[in-house]
């Protein structure tokens, strides 16, 4: 099954911005490459917000169901000696500029978006 893993779903790279108004503004910019948004934010406002910016510039959107997730998923916690998240800070909206390096999370990403489209 391919898909994000929640396991070791890190999406640690360096061009990774998190929070909602900094998004926000790289998704205004067009400066994003890949948006990822927690549906459980109150802010149904910046939801709304956030899912035109991407649409109307072009920009892939990934929703998922949980900020605390998305925050791990991009480094708001401690990893104790076990090598498990602790201390979780949520995280509403993360957004990707730069992946770096080709890597295997991008092409599952990448492979993602292209059956997206062709089931549409």
């Amino acid at each position: 099954s391919s898909g994000i893993n929640a396991e070791y779903g890190s999406l640690i790279v360096d061009g990774v911005t998190k929070g909602l108004r900094e998004s926000v503004k790289k998704l205004d910019k067009r400066e994003a490459m890949l948006c990822v948004l927690a549906e459980s934010t109150d802010e149904k406002n910046i939801l709304k917000l956030v899912e035109a910016l991407c649409r109307e510039h072009g920009i892939n959107l990934i929703k998922i169901d949980d900020a605390k997730k998305l925050g791990e998923w991009v480094g708001l916690c401690k990893i104790d000696k076990e090598g498990n998240a602790r201390k979780v800070v949520r995280c509403s909206c993360a957004v990707i500029s730069d992946f770096g390096r080709e890597s295997i999370a991008l092409e599952v990403i990448n492979d993602h978006f292209k059956r997206s489209v062709a089931a549409e």
